[in-house]
């Protein structure tokens, strides 16, 4: 397990044309070509994780099944966002489409959440950069709908996100991108979205 830290920004559509120059000027290599992502959030009949997102609780955790549905990699990922007073990591586990179809049927067992079960389905479009040990991601056209149900509701902002270890000078971080942070998740956004 390796800890790294997550930063997100807020870039208005009107200024992301421009955020992305500034990406060129600094020399921000593209690493990987844009794709859509698909992901269905887990979580119990009380939504606890909904609620410990809300509040900040740790430790905490996201439960989902990743794909990438136009790209030949057909495969699902399990992973869990793990956040505790240490920092926080990611597991992730390649999965078959049968086990998909059985933990979308049956649910998956947790040992902090119990059984937790679909709830939202996320979908957005993911550009990938890299600036020396810093990776930036930009999410567009991000896209809820509750499991099952065909309404869809449409968020209209891009997020940016900053990855990097935890060892790195948080100051350098801020230095080489003085945005504003923000508080983003998109499963408690994707909640909120049909409250």
């Amino acid at each position: 397990m390796s800890f790294r830290v997550e930063k997100k920004i807020y870039i208005d559509k009107k200024n992301l044309l421009e955020f992305k120059n500034f990406l060129l000027k600094k020399k921000t290599k593209k690493i990987f070509k844009e794709r859509i992502v698909s992901s269905v959030y887990f979580d119990n009949i009380k939504m606890q994780i909904y609620e410990d997102s809300i509040e900040g609780i740790l430790p905490r955790k996201k439960i989902r099944i990743r794909s990438y549905p136009e790209t030949e990699n057909n495969f699902f990922y399990l992973e869990k966002k793990i956040s505790s007073v240490e920092g926080r990591y990611k597991s992730k586990k390649k999965i078959s489409q049968q086990d998909f179809l059985k933990f979308l049927n049956q649910g998956i067992k947790d040992s902090q959440y119990g059984f937790c079960f679909p709830v939202l389905n996320v979908r957005y479009i993911r550009e990938y950069y890299q600036l020396n040990d810093v990776r930036i991601t930009i999410d567009n056209d991000i896209s809820y709908s509750l499991y099952k149900k065909d309404f869809i509701k449409k968020d209209f902002r891009s997020i940016v996100e900053l990855k990097c270890s935890i060892s790195k000078d948080l100051d350098d971080l801020h230095k080489d991108f003085p945005f504003q942070e923000i508080r983003f998740s998109k499963f408690a956004n994707g909640v909120e979205f049909f409250n």
